[in-house]
């Protein structure tokens, strides 16, 4: 008899990016989000001019098209911060945080149940070792809230796991044998660790607790990567670290705001207007704040954000590479070598490799038993990040599975199992 698709999804709802997965037989796990792409960028534009609501590359392209209205990324952030219980002003109107991650979520469902031509009531959603740092109730509550939104969605079975396990139960899949796994799932806001045994037979079992090692995680993702670079090799062009005429360095929450991308429509408010006009006034850094003063009136802080963050994946690839920064000056190009992005993300790396010490010293794992370091997350891919995780293990493979992918369909596995 051939076997029925599955009744839940599998959904990785990312800082990033979001996938949705579903077990059906003789079909790709991960569903069309986005024309034929599995993925769905998580950013929501609302288009002033046309009174509309778009997702995904849709929203990106309309905001970079010029239309006026307001772009948000880096939903996910929200979770666990204090921001989730405010909201945003959108066309003259206060939008709820709840209600912004809520219009998002609730497309990716639509999206997914158009795809598969059935509606979806169970789901497992995966979630990351730690929302918050060193802070349980906070984290209980980014998970509550997120649960919250996802029943009053229509999900009427709702659970959660942890996203590197998900990874870990799609490469398994393509294992012949039994392996160790240090499984790396670093993303746009946290990177997290599972130290894994996996194996065909295991992956027969309902019960894999004695198969899970140990985790860690700490809220350092592709994000943060972007706001590291932004700060120490763009920010300055606009301004930050230059002088008052007082000897004083300019104000720096500003910059703060913009390189964030989750507060970077903050720096748009009259307030930050009346303040830079009164920075401008005794400041030496005219030319600097000239550019800032044109990118906070044309509101052209995402389109900036978009230049640094392409940076970061370029500068993984080559040893330099070159922004064309042409509606903050006619003309204006800036160049960032690879040097530089390593030396401004020092701090981040340290702490991603320090979490991973801890985590192996904590299993009571021989570093040499390790077979493998599965990578997966859109950060993994940032050069220096990868080698230092790498040098931690000197004697395991490293592989990369389908950065945007493994966890949605992991999660479509466990899916599968938990609800049939």
């Amino acid at each position: 008899m051939r076997p029925a698709p599955a009744r839940a999804c599998g959904i990785d709802f990312g800082t990033s990016n979001s996938t949705v997965g579903w077990l059906r037989p003789g079909a790709a796990t991960l569903l069309a989000l986005e024309g034929d792409k599995p993925t769905l960028p998580s950013a929501v534009f609302f288009n002033a001019d046309e009174d509309t609501t778009c997702f995904g590359r849709e929203a990106l392209a309309e905001y970079l098209d010029g239309y006026e209205g307001r772009l948000m990324r880096a939903l996910k952030s929200l979770l666990g911060s204090s921001l989730i219980d405010g909201h945003t002003e959108v066309h003259g109107r206060a939008l709820p945080f709840r209600q912004l991650l809520a219009s998002f979520i609730g497309e990716l469902k639509l999206r997914a149940e158009t795809q598969a031509g059935r509606p979806f009531d169970h789901a497992v959603f995966g979630r990351p070792v730690h929302f918050v740092d060193d802070n349980e109730a906070a984290d209980t509550k980014a998970q509550e809230t997120l649960e919250a939104i996802a029943r009053q969605l229509g999900f009427r079975e709702v659970s959660f796991e942890f996203e590197p396990i998900g990874a870990a139960l799609h490469y398994e899949n393509s294992l012949d044998h039994e392996e160790l796994v240090l499984v790396a799932d670093i993303g746009g806001g946290t990177a997290d660790f599972s130290l894994v045994r996996l194996s065909p037979a295991r992956a027969r079992s309902e019960d894999r607790r004695d198969d899970l090692l140990g985790n860690a995680g700490v809220h350092i993702g592709g994000t943060d990567f972007d706001r590291a670079l932004s700060l120490e090799c763009v920010m300055p062009l606009l301004g930050y670290r230059g002088k008052m005429k007082n000897g004083a360095e300019i104000p720096s929450s500003i910059f703060f705001q913009l390189a964030t991308w989750h507060t970077i429509n903050f720096a748009y408010s009259r307030q930050v207007t009346t303040d830079l006009q009164h920075i401008y006034r005794d400041a030496t850094a005219r030319e600097e704040l000239d550019r800032l003063s044109r990118l906070i009136s044309r509101r052209e802080g995402h389109w900036l954000a978009l230049q640094v963050e392409q940076a970061k994946i370029d500068l993984s690839a080559v040893p330099e590479a070159t922004m064309l920064l042409d509606r903050l000056e006619p003309g204006l190009s800036h160049t960032i070598t690879r040097a530089a992005f390593t030396l401004a993300t020092r701090t981040l790396v340290d702490r991603v490799a320090a979490t991973v010490s801890t985590l192996l010293d904590q299993s009571g794992v021989a570093r040499e038993r390790v077979d493998t370091v599965y990578f997966t997350g859109g950060a993994s891919g940032v050069a220096q990040l990868r080698a230092r995780i790498a040098a931690e293990l000197p004697q395991a493979r490293s592989v990369e599975g389908d950065l945007y992918g493994s966890i949605g369909a992991g999660l479509a596995v466990q899916a599968a199992r938990r609800y049939g």
